[in-house]
């Protein structure tokens, strides 16, 4: 069942795609990930141009967030102050993200810029993930438990001027913190097609201090209004976001999604965590792998 990607300029088959959005949905649900991070690479694989790829992603976490939202702030597991401090960051990111990504774009390496992003993110942090998660599992078999952490900001946190208060994160700290944290994730929401969370997640845990509580829910409330954001920029500067690439994907992922969360039920939660590091890293390692590879053309001539 082929289908016109009008953006993308090419057909591809329509199962193939709700596919992907699929295993990406599956992935969220099992492991609490967006999946953003893995859409765009998987699209690439699959022979969507990068540019593509990476815009029309935003718009399907943009799309796949909402529900989740507005889950999270029926149960108040929302930090809207903390939250609308990162989306202002988020936009202010999007902004810069735009002028680097339209500058790359003329120089004719956007497309490289956005494979070597991927393997530098995903490789660092499937390697952080992997430690953890194998460590966790050694001292489940032993039967020995994780010492507890302390809950508390970085220093250079404490060290910024100005502090407000943010009660559901249970912080009182600078607000330039979570607005520099949010301008890190609006470059990269903008540059790689992704919502941010598994940079944003560790990063308000670890480096903010916040409560483990409100976490996931302030996460997803910067993600959906940054990605909205970043979805008018592609919109309105590059011209790369495909709707119907989007609204495939979208379909895709809201089924694999209520899939992998009744798996998520049966499985141990630090199997879970290994598998998803080791996902990780596989993808990372073919990314690397296709800066590499002398293709099968070196050069094709495209006639408009």
């Amino acid at each position: 069942m082929d289908i016109y990607l009008p953006i993308a300029n090419l057909s591809v088959n329509a199962l193939v795609i709700i596919g992907l959005g699929g295993v990406v949905g599956l992935l969220s649900g099992m492991f609490g990930v967006g999946g953003g991070f893995l859409t765009t690479p998987l699209l690439i694989f699959y022979g969507i141009p990068p540019t593509v790829a990476a815009a029309s992603s935003a718009t399907q976490v943009m799309g796949a967030s909402v529900s989740s939202v507005v889950s999270h702030l029926a149960r108040k597991t929302v930090d809207v102050r903390m939250g609308a401090v990162m989306v202002v960051g988020g936009m202010i990111g999007a902004g810069i993200g735009t002028i680097i990504f339209r500058l790359l774009t003329r120089l004719g390496q956007i497309d490289t810029a956005i494979a070597l992003l991927y393997v530098a993110m995903l490789g660092s942090i499937g390697l952080l993930m992997a430690h953890e998660a194998i460590r966790a599992l050694i001292m489940a078999r032993r039967g020995v438990r994780p010492p507890a952490r302390k809950r508390r900001h970085h220093p250079l946190v404490a060290a910024l001027p100005l502090r407000w208060r943010f009660y559901p994160s249970g912080l009182y700290i600078s607000p330039l913190a979570p607005l520099l944290l949010g301008i890190f994730s609006g470059i990269l929401t903008m540059l790689m097609g992704v919502g941010g969370g598994f940079v944003l997640v560790p990063a308000m845990i670890y480096i903010l201090g916040m409560a483990t509580q409100p976490v996931i829910g302030t996460s997803l409330f910067q993600i959906l209004f940054v990605t909205m954001v970043t979805t008018m920029a592609h919109s309105l500067t590059t011209h790369a976001v495909d709707l119907v690439l989007a609204f495939l994907l979208l379909i895709g992922s809201v089924t694999g999604a209520q899939i992998g969360g009744r798996i998520s039920m049966s499985v141990r939660p630090e199997y879970l965590r290994v598998l998803l590091a080791l996902i990780v890293l596989v993808v990372a390692i073919r990314m690397a792998l296709g800066l590499g590879w002398r293709p099968d053309e070196i050069y094709t001539v495209a006639l408009q």
